[in-house]
């Protein structure tokens, strides 16, 4: 690994094995001898919630390593897998690593266009498909994929009498395979050999492919076991799709080093009530998440009594006097820790079982900016929420606030083994550290601009460094926004004090190149609708209740109170609702649900354009 110039050298003198181990797939055979029949994954199958140990991950994992290597797998080869939280994922990506294969994780959302060019690109040589529904995916592009060689589908549901001559089904496949030794496998694995493939979500033109490296999983984990100490046998909830870096490193590689029971949601519609029935320990998620479990509250809130109302936020306001020093690191006095206990026992411990969070230790938010207003609502509750920053580039991990070691409105300081600085010309966070990526695949060009000419990675993001070391993002350099004016802008914070509204769900502040600001609204489908019933306002569809005019008011009464906030040429003078119901697959939306920037502005242009 080389060292970036102006790198701090403690960053990369730090040894880089984990307990000796060099390559997860090693760390994953300790901990299966060691472990055995302690629980390693959780998932609900005919409403009962069923554990699995880490013996059953190395059945499988063994098991499936040895048809894959019958079926061709050789070191390097790439398998895509496509397939929604589950423990075959879990299985099916280490089965892989234990060979000195590539993973390759397909967002069960793409389109069959979207996954022909990821298994092209990748030339993946298998795929794992979950169901009939990805299998379908498949057969529509089979004639286009041309070094695919076979797939292996997890669910045959709906399959029975399904032959085709490059299909066959993950029970079949194992049940005709007795587990291999893997430890020779293992031995042989190189740690600074390509291990994932991560695509990244194609806002800006075709996804491409980053390069992450054993060594990377490694240093990863070696810096989050650091930052949060022993967690063996508790629990973490699995539900953000793991073809996605922040999750997969969160609930698949993660455990390894932490050695805790992964709990993988049902379905992305039964997130909510899965984290009532497991209360997890830690939980992992993005701004919408969390923005979504406010808005909900607030919703029921409208519905309580006056009484109810009152306690409430007699209750919030204990809460906050609490957090204002907890979140911080520092103990509150006598008297403020009397009413957070009342405020506790009365009200916050019953909010807290109802929303699934009783047993919360931690809770990590990121892949996002994320409302200040909103960490503190959730601190004020007792729900621990650190904001953290990390790409795709870098393994998920960058900076983290912790325990201690926090402060509300910025991402943190660096992780251990890893350094930040700031670019003095354009105010760019620029990072080292082991856990930077090798490249983008078939990308040499673009690879040689993502780095410095002494080798620190250009994250694209804008910020700053506080007294303290503390990271604070301003936005991305390529959404800075312009105006007519001459004013520089940057829109994150606006957008972020917007979705605080239990109203709004996403925005899109415009104006590059305009006289003023505008911004394109996605409003909070749930609560909207609360407050149409409740007003008698007639609708009929989505699109009819984004026309009502009491709703267009209401959301427009919404922005003044954050234009209260800041200065004239930074308002919003004119809004417009988008008026599609966005599901997960829809274009508009990045896999953490997002609304992609430029494909918005550019699909809604007459929108846009009616504002000025």
């Amino acid at each position: 690994m080389i060292q970036p110039e102006n790198a701090p050298a403690h960053i990369f003198n730090a040894y880089q094995t984990f307990q000796g181990h060099a390559h997860i797939a090693a760390l994953w055979w300790a901990r299966v001898r060691a472990l055995g029949a302690q629980g390693a994954h959780r998932e609900k199958h005919y409403g009962i919630w069923e554990t699995y140990s880490w013996d059953d991950f190395y059945t499988a994992v063994a098991r499936l390593a040895r048809a894959l290597k019958a079926e061709g797998l050789v070191a390097g080869d790439c398998v895509s897998i496509l397939c929604e939280n589950r423990k075959e994922w879990a299985y099916a990506d280490m089965a892989v690593q234990c060979l000195g294969g590539i993973t390759v994780g397909v967002y069960q959302t793409d389109a069959p266009s979207q996954c022909a060019y990821i298994l092209n690109d990748s030339k993946a040589k298998f795929l794992i498909a979950e169901n009939d529904e990805q299998l379908d995916k498949f057969l529509k592009i089979e004639g286009s994929c041309p070094t695919l060689e076979l797939v292996i589908v997890i669910d045959r549901k709906g399959l029975e009498n399904f032959h085709h001559p490059r299909v066959i089904f993950w029970d079949d496949l194992l049940a005709k395979t007795e587990p291999m030794d893997l430890k020779a496998e293992i031995d042989q694995r190189d740690p600074e050999a390509v291990a994932l493939l991560v695509y990244t979500s194609g806002t800006t033109g075709p996804p491409k492919g980053a390069q992450l490296t054993g060594r990377n999983i490694i240093a990863s984990g070696k810096a989050a076991a650091e930052m949060f100490g022993p967690q063996a046998g508790e629990s973490q909830f699995s539900f953000l799709p793991l073809a996605h870096i922040w999750e997969r490193t969160n609930a698949l590689y993660l455990p390894l080093f932490q050695k805790t029971i992964v709990c993988f949601a049902e379905s992305p519609e039964t997130i909510f009530d899965n984290m009532r029935e497991l209360s997890p320990h830690y939980l992992t998620g993005v701004p919408r998440v969390w923005e979504k479990v406010y808005s909900t509250v607030s919703l029921r809130m409208k519905d309580a009594t006056h009484l109810g109302k009152a306690v409430y936020n007699w209750a919030v306001k204990q809460g906050e006097a609490w957090a204002e020093k907890a979140m911080v690191g520092e103990r509150p006095d006598a008297l403020t820790r009397f009413r957070f206990w009342l405020a506790n026992l009365l009200v916050l411990a019953n909010m807290r079982r109802a929303m699934g969070m009783d047993r919360t230790k931690r809770a990590t938010s990121g892949a996002a900016p994320i409302s200040p207003a909103l960490l503190k609502w959730f601190w004020a509750l007792g729900v621990p929420i650190y904001e953290g920053w990390g790409q795709t580039e870098t393994m998920a991990i960058g900076t983290l606030n912790l325990a201690g070691a926090n402060k509300i409105g910025t991402i943190g300081r660096p992780t251990p083994h890893s350094a930040l600085r700031i670019d003095l010309e354009t105010n760019e966070i620029q990072i080292t550290g082991p856990h930077v990526f090798k490249g983008y695949l078939n990308l040499p060009e673009k690879t040689a601009e993502t780095f410095t000419d002494d080798g620190w990675l250009k994250t694209g993001d804008v910020g700053r460094l506080d007294e303290d070391g503390y990271a604070i993002i301003t936005g991305r350099i390529k959404d800075i926004i312009i105006t007519a004016g001459g004013k520089n802008i940057t829109p994150a914070e606006l957008e972020n004090d917007l979705k605080f509204s239990p109203f709004i769900s996403d925005a899109v502040v415009i104006g590059d190149g305009r006289k003023y600001l505008c911004a394109l609204i996605m409003i909070d489908q749930d609560n909207i609708e609360k407050f149409a019933q409740d007003a008698s306002i007639a609708f009929s569809d989505f699109k009819s209740l984004c026309a009502a005019p009491e709703v267009v008011a209401l959301v427009e009464g919404e922005v003044e109170k954050v234009n209260a906030h800041y200065a004239r040429v930074e308002q919003i003078k004119k809004i417009r609702l988008i008026n599609q119901l966005l599901q997960a697959e829809d274009e508009e939306l990045t896999p953490t649900m997002k609304l992609k920037r430029s494909f918005v502005e550019k699909k809604y242009a007459d929108l846009v354009e009616s504002m000025y």
